[in-house]
């Protein structure tokens, strides 16, 4: 078996061009909280340092902060988050009744000891957050455990916050899952045996003697892993993870989870029933932090592109692999929040005057009409008539 060679780290990573991360020596939790809020009033935001810090050691630290920097990961500005859903977001919708069901059957997503008048709240939020994200985007196709993914997001940031950041990573992150049909999820999948080939020859060629697949990785994949932890500090830190990485790293997860469990793996008889069973149970005991940094030495040493000439796999079928360079370079722009209030106040008060100046050109347009009808020959006044545009976590989001 090939071992990766590890240096020795702190937690610090650079980031790359490809969406892989170096790591480097780091620093503290209280320098880390200084250089994310450094980030995050910069101008233009430093992208770069925000993912550095979601892939480091401990990830983005407290909920607090990841409602700071999700949606700059993802280049939403949270002074327009979309409306809260309207009523007729449930009408005719084609998914209705399965993402109903899937919502109930949720609760073990909501945090032990939730009250169930709370929780019930949430589920109805949740449900209208996927029905609106797919009603906004009617290419896109639900799929069971996509609503592991939007309660992940609600119980973070709050309902419009999550519409925004769910719409996002449905259009990005999450493409190849929402086709009509499994062939992207699949293909996906499969990069994950070529990944085990290059690192544990042995390990692969007894899963391929036993048949197993990749159909146990599945729900990691689809979920983010959201449906098979029991912890949600578990799940939160992966998210970041996601979040800020390349859109297969996933699947890069996975194999260095099946690469960890490598000796119970091939201790286990080799049927496909007995090691499907033994992969599609993840331990909730895993070291998180290094299976974080292995999957990113993985990335570096195996990207996709390699892979996929290795595999024969086709790295143009993925929407998700094809869109993500320009999607990383769109967030290098960005505007600190306290700028782009200022400039939403200012929207605001533009609006609101040119409001007023529309009512007075009405009543001004309906006098000369009246005069033109009245006065033959007032034919050219001296004006024109232009058109001139959560769970809440602070009003500011909300709003």
């Amino acid at each position: 078996m090939k071992r990766l060679k590890r240096k020795k780290q702190n937690g610090g990573v650079v980031v790359n061009g490809n969406g892989s991360f170096t790591r480097e020596p780091g620093c503290g939790r209280k320098q880390k909280l200084a250089e994310i809020h450094q980030a995050l009033i910069s101008d233009p935001v430093d992208i770069e340092t925000l993912r550095r810090a979601a892939v480091s050691k401990g990830g983005l630290l407290t909920d607090e902060l990841r409602r700071k920097v999700w949606p700059k990961l993802l280049n939403i500005n949270v002074y327009e988050l979309p409306h809260k859903p309207g009523r007729d977001v449930r009408e005719n919708h084609k998914d209705y009744n399965q993402v109903v069901l899937d919502v109930r059957r949720s609760m073990k997503r909501f945090p032990k000891g939730m009250p169930a008048t709370e929780r019930a709240v949430l589920q109805e939020q949740l449900i209208d957050i996927i029905l609106e994200v797919l009603k906004r985007n009617t290419q896109l196709h639900y799929y069971q455990g996509y609503h592991d993914v939007a309660v992940t997001l609600l119980l973070v940031v709050g309902e419009r916050m999550a519409i925004a950041l769910l719409d996002t990573l449905s259009n990005y992150h999450l493409r190849d899952f929402m086709d009509p049909t499994m062939d992207s999820t699949k293909h996906i999948l499969n990069y994950l045996m070529p990944i085990l080939e290059q690192v544990d020859l042995e390990l692969h060629d007894f899963m391929i003697r036993a048949e197993v697949g990749t159909i146990f990785a599945l729900s990691w994949l689809i979920t983010w892993y959201g449906h098979v932890l029991s912890e949600f500090k578990h799940t939160l830190r992966l998210y970041d993870f996601f979040l800020a990485s390349h859109p297969l790293m996933p699947i890069y997860l996975a194999a260095t989870i099946v690469l960890h469990r490598e000796k119970e793996v091939k201790q286990t008889e080799c049927d496909m029933a007995m090691v499907h069973h033994l992969l599609s149970r993840i331990p909730q005991d895993l070291p998180y932090e290094l299976l974080i940094g292995q999957a990113q030495d993985l990335f570096e040493k195996y990207p996709p592109s390699l892979l996929a000439k290795r595999a024969a796999l086709q790295s143009r079928k993925s929407r998700s692999i094809s869109t993500f360079q320009a999607f990383q370079l769109s967030t290098l722009h960005q505007r600190p929040d306290s700028v782009l209030q200022r400039l939403t106040k200012a929207q605001g008060s533009t609006t609101s005057r040119h409001g007023r100046s529309g009512q007075l050109a009405k009543g001004l347009r309906w006098r000369f009409l009246v005069q033109r009808a009245v006065v033959p020959g007032f034919l050219n006044p001296p004006w024109s008539w232009e058109r001139t545009v959560t769970m809440t976590h602070g009003p500011s989001l909300e709003a």
